[in-house]
């Protein structure tokens, strides 16, 4: 039987785990956390104060950042957080998890616990590929085989593909007639994009987005005249409830995204209703998507014309079992669970053999090898 482990899962401070909204990491930490805690194991999560789970809860904050009182600063909250994971409650854990990525990593590299980092964001920056390398030692974790591509030299432990659990959608085989862009406003995510295809498509598209202040000009600026249309219904940023019965009803995700995305959570929430994936080819949609099975990988313009067109061709059981079979959270949680015995397994043979070399050789073992010296 396996040992029991103590656990330390570290979350952003920005939003609430799980999130009230829009949230991908702390829903996952959230699933990660619930999952670990129904196998047993005795799991410590450090996150704000509004947070929900069967763990024990350590908060630095009474409620998130992002949608809660205002904090004159979310960093210096964050390192007081981290000091106390890795100052006088480090004694608690066999382990620490740190979703936090970067400011973690000075805390780890002279801790004697080990930790494992998942890294959820794009690694693509020559600045963040310098700090990565200078703490490549590390275990780090991939969401996906693309997000590493850009700096394969560090120390992967493996990619374990986000989950969730399988309750959370609904399959539906009788979609209504829309196509449903969902996610947030941003460059990247190219909503512009998809209003033009539903526009030239003549399809009504339903957009479900949250607005992060730093993208608030980019909005105004691109998105908002681009809404003024019979076919667009903007439903603004919305909660899980909302989410599941919107994902379940689209006929296709329309995700025009234009950049490197490590690991689309919207792409897996599709599968998980039925809903084939049209999404440009790029980042880790190859990966997600298994082209003209659940969904099309496209590359222009006529390529999302042509899927939207035939996206009816896409089995919608097909997709529901392709989330099933690759996308649980069970799948999730047993893989970080096999991870985690096998860095405790490593660093117990490095701890030994560190013992070893600091022991001094006794007198038998000295006037033994005196002998083979005097042989040769």
């Amino acid at each position: 039987m396996k040992k029991r482990l103590r656990i330390a899962q570290i979350a952003p401070l920005i939003e609430r785990v799980p999130p009230k909204k829009y949230g991908g990491t702390e829903r996952v930490v959230y699933h990660l956390t619930e999952g670990l805690v129904a196998r047993g194991h005795e799991v410590t999560l450090f996150a704000s104060g509004d947070s929900q789970t069967t763990a024990r809860l350590v908060a630095p904050v009474t409620e998130a950042i992002r949608l809660g009182r205002r904090v004159h600063s979310p960093e210096i909250m964050t390192m007081l957080m981290l000091q106390q994971v890795y100052g006088r409650m480090l004694k608690e854990f066999d382990i620490v998890h740190s979703h936090l990525e970067f400011m973690t990593f000075p805390f780890a590299a002279v801790s004697d616990v080990p930790t494992v980092f998942t890294m959820h964001g794009r690694l693509d920056s020559a600045d963040y590929q310098k700090i990565l390398r200078s703490y490549r030692h590390l275990a780090f974790v991939s969401i996906s085989d693309a997000q590493r591509r850009p700096i394969p030299d560090i120390n992967w432990a493996g990619t374990i593909y986000h989950g969730y659990p399988p309750s959370s959608y609904d399959f539906n085989d009788a979609p209504d007639d829309y196509f449903l862009f969902l996610g947030r406003f941003s460059p990247e995510k190219r909503a512009d994009q998809a209003i033009m295809m539903a526009r030239a498509c003549g399809i009504p598209l339903k957009i479900a987005a949250k607005i992060d202040p730093a993208d608030r000009e980019y909005f105004e600026a691109r998105i908002r005249p681009l809404l003024n249309h019979p076919l667009i219904d903007y439903v603004g940023e919305v909660d899980e409830t909302h989410k599941r019965y919107l994902l379940k009803n689209a006929k296709a995700l329309l995700n025009t995204i234009d950049w490197p995305e490590p690991f689309g959570l919207v792409m897996i929430e599709a599968l998980g209703s039925g809903t084939p994936v049209i999404v440009r080819r790029c980042g880790s949609a190859p990966e997600v998507v298994a082209d003209c099975e659940t969904g099309f990988l496209c590359e222009s313009r006529m390529d999302f014309i042509n899927a939207i067109r035939n996206v009816g061709r896409i089995s919608r059981r097909h997709c529901r079992d392709e989330f099933l079979r690759r996308f649980s959270d069970s799948s999730m949680v047993g893989s970080y669970e096999s991870l985690y015995y096998d860095l405790l397994r490593q660093r117990f043979f490095e701890n030994k053999i560190n013992e070893a070399e600091r022991i001094p050789p006794s007198s038998e073992t000295i006037s033994r090898l005196a002998g083979s010296a005097e042989i040769k």
